[in-house]
C-alpha cells in the first residue's frame, strides 16, 4: 500500500511532531483544568465572533467567573467549521475545516471534554486514481512509475517520485530539526522565510518539469509563490498524519462550546465599529431590527484581518498593526459537493477515502472514509481547490459551477452522469464574514508581521487562526482563543461603565 503523500515512507519513522508547531503544557492543560484560578472581580469580555476562537474565549472566560458577550454576524457558531446538511437525511458534507492531525492534541483534548466520538480520515489510498492530460494510473503506480507522468524531468530526476525529491530537497532541514529540536526553528525561519515554495524548490534544483509535478502532486501548484516556511512547518510536524474526524460531523463540536455559551451569545450582530478609552471598549453592531452598542472591560477580536479592514476603530491601531490587517494574506477556496444515488466507486473500484488527482479545473477529488452501509446514497468532495482555482469556480454561478464540476468529474468517474443526484458548493471568498479560507503567508510575512498580528491594542486582544501559526487548522483558532482569554484573565480590572444602548439610524 501506498503512503499518504506527508507520511514517512515505510519503515522510516520519521521526526517527532515540530516542537515550534506544538503548544505548550500550560495550554494542553486548558480543556481539563480551565485557566489559572485568580480571585478578582469578574469582567465583562466582549468576544467578536463565534468561531472556534471566539467560542473557547468565552467558554475559558466562563469557566472562570468573568462575563462573556459574544457577538456573530451570523445565524450559527462554527466560523469556518461549517457542516452542510442540505442532502438527503443523514448525509453531511464539510465545507469548511474536515479533519483533525493526530498531533493537534489540543483539538482533541477539547473534543474529549465534551464527549464527541473520533474516526480515521482516510489521507492516502493506493486505489485512488492520477489523471494528468491522456495518462490515467493509480496512486500506487504513480509512486512506483512516475517516469509515465508526462513531465519534462531532468536526467537525475528520471524515476523518481515527486515524495522523494522532496524528501531529498529537504534533508539537511530534517536533519537540523532531528538533532536541535525547538531551537532549530528559529534558525529554519531565518534562513528560509524569505523563500517561496517555487523559489525553494528552485534553489534545490528542481527542474521546470520537477517543480509542475511536485505542484499537481502536492496540491499546491496556484501555492507555489506562498511561504515555503508554511509547509516546512507543516510536514515536518507532520500535520498531515493519522487524520481524524468527528462522527457526524465536525460542527458538533462548535456546536458543544455553544450549548455551554448559548445565554451569552448574540446572533446577527454584525459589528462595524469599535471604540475604546482607558478603562472600556465598546463594540457597535447592527442587526436587521437596528443599531445597538455595548460596552465591556476588555474584547477579544476574533474577526479575521479580511474582514476587520471594513470595521471603524477609534483611536485608530498601531501602525504595524494596520500594516498587517492590509497585507496578511488569504487563501481561497472551493468546495464542489455531490450527493450521489450510488456509491459506485466503493463497490465498483474498491476506493474507501483518498483522493483523486487531476491537472482538470477540479483538481482534486476527495472520497468519504466512512458511509453508511445500510444507505447506497453518498456524498463526493467532487472538486476541493485554493487560490486562482478557487477563485475561478467562485466567479461562476451555482448553476454552471456544478454543471462543470460534473463535465471534469465524468472525465475521470463516467458514472457520475447516472448517480449523480444534487449538488452544493461553498466560495469562502465570497463569505462576507470570512474573505478567505485561512491565511497563508507569503516570503517574510512571519518575519514581517507576526509580532504585530498577535500584539494586544490597548484593551483589545486578538485571536483566530490568523494569530497562530497553525493556519487552516481549528488548533490555531483554539490555541490562540484560549491565549488571549489568559491575557483578559491575568489584565489589571478597570471599573469602566459596562452598559449598552440602542441607537436610531
Amino acid at each position: 500500500m501506498t503512503r499518504d503523500p506527508y507520511e514517512p515512507p515505510t519503515g522510516e519513522p520519521g521526526p517527532a511532531p515540530l516542537d515550534a508547531a506544538r503548544v505548550s503544557d500550560e495550554v494542553l492543560a486548558t480543556p481539563a483544568e480551565g485557566l489559572e484560578h485568580r480571585p478578582q472581580t469578574p469582567k465583562r469580555v466582549l468576544v467578536l465572533g463565534a468561531g472556534m476562537a471566539g467560542l473557547v474565549a468565552a467558554y475559558e472566560l466562563r469557566r472562570e467567573g468573568h462575563e462573556p458577550i459574544v457577538l456573530e454576524a451570523q445565524n450559527r457558531v462554527g466560523g469556518r467549521v461549517h457542516t452542510l446538511r442540505t442532502f438527503a437525511p443523514g448525509l453531511y458534507a464539510e465545507a469548511g475545516a474536515m479533519r483533525i492531525p493526530r498531533v493537534h492534541e489540543l483539538t482533541l483534548r477539547y473534543c474529549d471534554l465534551f464527549g464527541l466520538e473520533l474516526r480515521p480520515f482516510v489521507m492516502g489510498n493506493p486505489r485512488t486514481l492520477v489523471q494528468i492530460g491522456d495518462v490515467r494510473m493509480t496512486v500506487e503506480e504513480a509512486s512506483r512509475e512516475p517516469e509515465r507522468l508526462p513531465f519534462a524531468y531532468a536526467e537525475r530526476e528520471r524515476g523518481r517520485s515527486w515524495e522523494e525529491l522532496w524528501l531529498e530537497a529537504t534533508e539537511d532541514i530534517r536533519a537540523t530539526y532531528d538533532r536541535e529540536g525547538e531551537a532549530a526553528w528559529s534558525a529554519i525561519v531565518a534562513d528560509y522565510d524569505r523563500y517561496s515554495i517555487r523559489e525553494f524548490l528552485q534553489s534545490r534544483g528542481f527542474s521546470e518539469g520537477a517543480i509542475e509535478l511536485y505542484g499537481i502532486m502536492s496540491f499546491r501548484e496556484t501555492n507555489m509563490n506562498a511561504a515555503v516556511v508554511e509547509q516546512l512547518r507543516e510536514v515536518i510536524g507532520r500535520s498531515f498524519e493519522d487524520m481524524q474526524e468527528i462522527v457526524g460531523g465536525l460542527d458538533l463540536l462548535p456546536q458543544a462550546f455553544y450549548r455551554a455559551l448559548a445565554g451569552s451569545i448574540r446572533f446577527g450582530a454584525d459589528v462595524h465599529a469599535l471604540e475604546q478609552d482607558a478603562e472600556t471598549v465598546t463594540a457597535h453592531y447592527r442587526t436587521p431590527s437596528g443599531s445597538f452598542s455595548v460596552t465591556g472591560d476588555y474584547a477579544v477580536c476574533t474577526i479575521p484581518f479580511s474582514v476587520l479592514r471594513k470595521v471603524e476603530v477609534s483611536p485608530g491601531f498601531s501602525r504595524g498593526k494596520q500594516k498587517a490587517i492590509r497585507e496578511l494574506f488569504y487563501n481561497a477556496s472551493t468546495k464542489i459537493l455531490f450527493q450521489v444515488r450510488r456509491r459506485f466507486w466503493e463497490t465498483e473500484l474498491g476506493i474507501h477515502g483518498g483522493t483523486t488527482t487531476t491537472d482538470l479545473p477540479i483538481q482534486r477529488i476527495v472520497y468519504p472514509s466512512h458511509s453508511d452501509p445500510t444507505d447506497e446514497r453518498g456524498m463526493l468532495l467532487a472538486s476541493y481547490t485554493w487560490s486562482q482555482d478557487a477563485l475561478r469556480w467562485g466567479s461562476m454561478d451555482e448553476e454552471s459551477r456544478i454543471e462543470q464540476a460534473l463535465e471534469d468529474v465524468a472525465r475521470i468517474h463516467p458514472q457520475i452522469r447516472q448517480e449523480f443526484e444534487v449538488g452544493d458548493s461553498y466560495v469562502w471568498y465570497d463569505d462576507p464574514h470570512a474573505g478567505g479560507a485561512f491565511v497563508l503567508f507569503e516570503p517574510e510575512q512571519q518575519t514581517r508581521l507576526q509580532a504585530d498580528i498577535v500584539a494586544p491594542e490597548g484593551r483589545i486582544h486578538f485571536a483566530g487562526e490568523h494569530c497562530s501559526l497553525h493556519h487552516a487548522w481549528i488548533q490555531g483558532a483554539l490555541e490562540s482563543g484560549i491565549r488571549a482569554a489568559r491575557e483578559v484573565h491575568e489584565a489589571p480590572f478597570a471599573a469602566g461603565s459596562t452598559t449598552e444602548t440602542t441607537r436610531a439610524r
